[in-house]
């Protein structure tokens, strides 16, 4: 394989692992506003969410290699998971470094999941969101095509659709405890009974 083509599997490689990485941030999203029906049902959005994380590792393990076998720039095995180690662009690699190091640390602690606290597991699972603008910061950094065209666009249709699912799971949130306090469920409304029983 040429140095030309391992360029080429390598951009495509990464910007593969960029869409599936947004793709699960956003199942993410969607399971926990509890998406679901009677023909897609949500056990089955938690399923392909982890697929998809699958997915996304092993094509990210695919450009790790790619990039280290192209010999075209010095990046060693060490520089694709030691951050800022890299002789070439060590902050951009950095980045992508720690992006890789957080989705297999998610990666391995979801399917050890039965025995890790819920908490604890909870609050790693959390790290998701640091994964994501990390490779998406990296793909747009480190790419000598990354700048203009479709990558570039490729990036910031991720970048919109990940903000606007945020969006809406804050707002979600805020109807649910609205809505909560409504019905004399939420936290505001039993304050106020408590005070009323004590007057």
């Amino acid at each position: 394989m040429t140095l030309v083509n391992l360029w080429y599997v390598a951009r495509a490689t990464g910007m593969v692992s960029l869409l599936l990485l947004t793709a699960t941030v956003l199942l993410g999203i969607l399971g926990r506003l509890r998406v679901g029906s009677a023909g897609w049902p949500r056990f089955a959005l938690a399923g392909l969410h982890r697929n998809v994380s699958l997915l996304t590792l092993a094509f990210l393990g695919v450009h790790a290699a790619v990039v280290v076998i192209d010999s075209y720039v010095p990046i060693d095995w060490l520089d694709s998971v030691v951050p800022f180690v890299s002789a070439y662009q060590p902050f951009w690699l950095g980045l992508g470094a720690i992006a890789f190091d957080l989705l297999l640390a998610l990666v391995v602690t979801s399917l050890l999941r039965a025995r890790i606290n819920p908490r604890l597991w909870r609050a790693l699972h959390w790290l998701a969101y640091a994964c994501w603008p990390l490779a998406l910061v990296h793909a747009l950094g480190i790419g000598t095509d990354a700048a203009a065209g479709w990558p570039l666009a490729l990036g910031v249709a991720c970048a919109v659709a990940v903000v606007a699912a945020a969006v809406w799971r804050l707002v979600a949130s805020w109807r649910t405890r609205l809505a909560a306090g409504d019905r004399g469920t939420g936290p505001a409304r039993q304050r106020r009974a408590v005070a009323g029983r004590a007057l």
